[in-house]
């Protein structure tokens, strides 16, 4: 990895679009991690639903999977549902009953090979970050948001 340098001093960063930072920003992390769960065999609203997917072994309403997801980087609801199928199509969920959706034990595997690599990408991401700095860098993101009337949640 190259050696990191910021791009302006501290007096000239004060004058920078937060519109243009924040927005390069997310796109660079958002295609790295693109990049990594395609290396794996999955796009990004598929391992949002893996992951919805996880702690309930008896699945969850297809309704409330992409009524929480679709509002994620844009991706809406006919999104969800094709990445929903294609994992259904490769047996990693199951619909079961009443429109619930479930991991399949594959799925669940994969989900956790996945989880691992994950846990790598978000320290590459966060290197020469520390929690507090992550923390405030979100708050004040939050806040942004906040003063031109803007909402943004996740889970």
């Amino acid at each position: 990895m190259t050696t990191f340098a910021y791009s302006h001093s501290d007096q000239d960063l004060v004058n920078q679009p937060v519109g243009y930072w924040s927005s390069a920003a997310g796109a660079a992390v958002v295609n790295h991690i693109r990049t990594t769960l395609a290396e794996l065999g999955l796009t990004q609203p598929q391992w949002w639903v893996l992951n919805q997917l996880l702690d309930h072994p008896d699945g969850r309403p297809l309704k409330e999977v992409v009524e929480v997801l679709k509002g994620y980087l844009e991706v809406g609801e006919g999104a969800l549902l094709h990445n929903i199928g294609a994992l259904r199509d490769r047996g990693l969920v199951t619909e079961r009953a009443e429109g619930r959706i479930a991991l399949t034990d594959e799925g669940r595997t994969l989900r956790d090979h996945v989880a691992g690599r994950q846990q790598r990408l978000r320290a590459q991401i966060h290197e020469g970050i520390s929690d507090e700095e992550y923390v405030r860098a979100l708050k004040v993101l939050q806040r942004m948001i906040h003063n031109v009337g803007g909402t943004a949640w996740h889970h």
